[in-house]
């Protein structure tokens, strides 16, 4: 039993000398801001846990960003799915074009074709 208090009392030391230091886990960060969002005082959390308030309110801001970013997304479909067929099928007939052309100017300056590149 001992030797668990002394393993964290030697973690709570680390993590506060982390945190001196100004490195912050993604964890702690966010524990900080969910505070705030679940509506602590800026002040409090800020001297509690002995980071400025102007940066809590820079993770907030950050954290806050980042979720309208997942809200934005948004499940695939069918019009997906043809739209992926699509952009295919238009890369193929860009392809076709492109060794068309090639051709063409291939037999106006009077040099042989390239069978291989050839449309089929």
């Amino acid at each position: 039993m001992k030797h668990k208090k002394v393993e964290l009392v030697k973690e709570r030391e680390k993590v506060e000398l982390v945190k001196e230091r100004g490195r912050w886990s993604a964890k702690s960060k966010r524990d900080a801001v969910l505070r705030l969002l679940r509506g602590e005082d800026l002040d409090t959390v800020s001297r509690e846990s002995k980071v400025t308030a102007a940066k809590l309110t820079e993770w907030r801001e950050a954290f806050l960003a980042s979720g309208m970013a997942g809200l934005k997304a948004r499940e695939t479909d069918a019009r997906d799915e043809e739209i992926e067929r699509l952009k295919a099928v238009l890369g193929e007939m860009t392809m076709r074009c492109e060794l068309q052309r090639d051709a063409i100017r291939r037999l106006k300056a009077g040099l042989p074709l390239d069978e291989t590149r050839l449309p089929k």
